[in-house]
C-alpha cells in the first residue's frame, strides 16, 4: 500500500450487517487492513485504508461518515486536593 489513511467508518444505524460484510470484504480486496470491528456503540470498521478505499466509502449509500483515526490521551489533575 503505497498510501494509507488510518480512518474509522461509521455507517448509518439501520445499515444491515451483510452490507457493512460487503464493505470489509471490498476494502480487504483493495488492499486496505481492518484493525477493528464495532457493533455496539456505532456500527462500522477501523481500517488502513488505500486513498482509493477512502474516496469510495466516502459516497457509500449506507455510509454515515469517516473520521481520522488516531491515539487518544487522556490527562488528569486532581482538582480535589485539600
Amino acid at each position: 500500500m503505497s498510501s494509507s489513511n488510518k480512518v474509522i467508518v461509521v455507517f448509518k444505524s439501520n445499515t444491515p450487517d451483510s452490507e457493512i460484510d460487503s464493505a470489509i470484504e471490498e476494502v480487504q480486496s483493495k488492499g486496505g487492513k481492518i484493525t477493528q470491528r464495532y457493533e455496539s456503540a456505532l456500527l462500522g470498521f477501523a481500517a488502513e485504508l488505500p486513498d482509493n478505499s477512502v474516496q469510495a466509502l466516502t459516497i457509500h449509500p449506507s455510509v454515515d461518515y469517516l473520521e481520522p483515526d488516531g491515539e487518544v490521551t487522556a490527562y488528569t489533575s486532581n482538582l480535589l486536593s485539600k
